[in-house]
């Protein structure tokens, strides 16, 4: 077990392993640190400098994401030169962003804009960007390039988590952006529209096609239905409909990252054709019937086929969307009760 270093925040005893940076430390200690480009699973950018901190014995500030903590390092997060920094940093974004933030006119967060609140900060002194506009790309993603801040993020977790790396920042100066490569569209990149780059996007640039005012949605966890890894995902549920899904990085299985089946398949709970119970095969329609019935139909005609043409005559296709325990009984059902070893998975290949 590695040795703990010791260091002080804001006056505070904290210990940490020695590799860990700033902000993991402060983090640890209950010590809130904002950033707008850190995430969780993605290598450091130290991009948005937002999470300056002041070390003693150090002229500059340090960006806290991007920073080892060392034996003795006394610091301060906090203190009236950093709080000076951060709000001269979110002047200087806001300038870039536009007035009628498109994340908050959907109904949703944009953290740019609640740190500025927090910090009241006037974006006076610089102005604001254009007014910006949302394009759709596709059913599941739009951008608004005038809200992008260059964090990174989107980019980062397409390269780092997905291996696509679909998006990346072209342009120079004030004209460049996160997109593909080649005046490209996502569709015609090797994009797989998982919407991981929506998740982490801070400010809406970046953002679902089909759902908004997920702010005001409810949210439930629960386990995606899609497969059988057991990602965990949120439901957001508002007027009794669900109208987006979105995830935390602190679920044990997938953290925050899902596929375009678990963030964007979920309209199918809504459906008009969605079957609500079991339909029985009579006189050549399919006629409602309850669980009993169905259960005692089947039971019937899988003996009714073993005894008339044997056991291998019938065959088992279980589902990866089931549990462990239920792709079992499965098995156990084609084995002991009908007596054959005709029995496969749908995600054998």
């Amino acid at each position: 077990m590695k040795e703990l270093i010791n260091l002080e925040i804001n006056g505070r005893p904290v210990s940490a392993p020695p590799e860990a940076t700033i902000l993991d430390t402060a983090r640890e200690a209950g010590i809130e640190i904002p950033t707008l480009c850190h995430e969780p699973g993605l290598k450091a950018q130290a991009q948005c400098r937002l999470c300056v901190v002041q070390v003693e014995g150090r002229n500059r500030l340090e960006p806290a994401c991007a920073t080892q903590v060392s034996e003795g390092m006394v610091l301060y997060t906090d203190s009236h030169k950093v709080i000076n920094a951060r709000r001269m940093i979110l002047e200087l974004l806001l300038s870039e962003h536009p007035s009628n933030c498109p994340a908050r006119a959907a109904g949703d967060k944009c953290k740019l804009c609640d740190y500025s609140d927090r910090f009241g900060v006037d974006i006076t002194k610089f102005g604001h960007g254009g007014e910006g506009r949302t394009v759709r790309e596709n059913w599941f993603i739009s951008r608004n390039a005038a809200a992008c801040i260059l964090c990174a993020k989107c980019a980062r977790v397409c390269d780092q988590v997905q291996g696509i790396s679909a998006l990346a920042f072209i342009g120079r100066g004030n004209k460049t952006e996160a997109r593909p490569a080649l005046k490209k569209t996502l569709e015609q990149t090797d994009c797989e529209m998982c919407g991981n780059c929506v998740e982490v996007c801070p400010t809406g640039a970046i953002s679902r096609s089909q759902s908004a005012g997920l702010a005001s949605a409810r949210k439930t966890l629960t386990t995606c239905g899609f497969c059988g890894v057991g990602c965990q995902l949120e439901l957001n549920v508002k007027d009794g409909r669900v109208v987006g899904v979105t995830s935390e990085s602190d679920n044990p299985v997938n953290g925050k990252w899902l596929c375009v089946k678990g963030r964007f398949g979920y309209e199918f709970i809504h459906h008009q054709d969605r079957l609500t119970q079991p339909l029985i095969r009579r006189n050549g329609e399919m006629e409602p019937a309850s669980w009993d019935e169905a259960l005692t139909y089947t039971a019937a005609r899988l003996l009714a086929i073993k005894e008339k043409h044997g056991p291998d005559a019938i065959a088992f296709i279980s589902s990866s969307r089931c549990t462990n325990e239920e792709n079992y009984l499965i098995q156990k059902i084609a084995r002991a009760a009908i007596g054959t070893n005709s029995v496969d998975q749908c995600a054998r290949t």
